[in-house]
């Protein structure tokens, strides 16, 4: 049977029964509005979400790919212990700026590292490290390297999390773009991978989450 289809009075009802998105998260998504940043940023309950999981499985190494100005790692490095550390990687310096700020502005400064640069460059060299979550957010067209490069460095029962992997509903498309078809090859990566319990969660575009076995 499928799910009850989520109409906006329903969506109204999630976030205002169970989302708790601060002044500080709101500034964030105003402070891209006002810079003309991109708007692609994870939607309130897709972060609350990404919290929660990070507090099941106790993480305290998180890596993402893809911070924008920084409303997702806010989200994720709240979620960690007083120890825990968060890197995250962008490809533009005015984004990472614009993070940085943002970072101070949540006292969360000491506890997320900027990686400026390609993402693929920036896994080579992180490939030693080890990660408990990762949370993939960037180019579509490159989300199979991106999964084929994290799953080595992750620890026994962490977890992957992709967003956008429903690609507002083009994912089953026959005749699918390179974002789509690097999507659509990603969600059989991680569906088929032999070390992964993975599903796409329906929730916002669709978050694809696999735990590490």
């Amino acid at each position: 049977m499928k799910g009850v289809p989520l109409n906006e009075e329903l969506y109204q009802y999630i976030l205002g029964t169970f989302v708790r998105e601060d002044g500080i998260l709101k500034s964030v998504v105003k402070q891209a509005q006002e810079r003309n940043f991109p708007i692609i940023q994870i939607s309130p309950e897709n972060g609350m979400f990404l919290h929660m999981l990070i507090k099941m499985i106790k993480a305290k190494r998180i890596l993402e790919i893809g911070t924008l100005n920084g409303y997702s790692t806010i989200w994720m490095a709240r979620a960690l212990p007083k120890s825990g550390k968060l890197t995250t990687l962008e490809l533009e310096p005015e984004h990472a700026n614009a993070a940085r700020g943002n970072f101070k502005k949540a006292g969360l400064n000491k506890k997320i590292k900027i990686i400026e640069g390609n993402a693929i460059e920036s896994l080579k060299k992180l490939k030693k490290k080890k990660f408990d979550f990762v949370f993939i957010d960037a180019d579509k067209v490159s989300y199979p390297l991106y999964f084929d490069m994290v799953i080595k460095m992750m620890n026994k029962g962490g977890i992957i999390a992709v967003d956008n992997t429903l690609r507002d509903g083009q994912i089953i498309s026959k005749t699918p773009d390179d974002a789509i078809r690097g999507t659509q090859i990603l969600n059989e990566k991680m569906a088929n991978h032999k070390k992964m319990i993975s599903l796409l969660v329906p929730i916002s575009d669709g978050l694809t989450v696999g735990l590490v076995k």
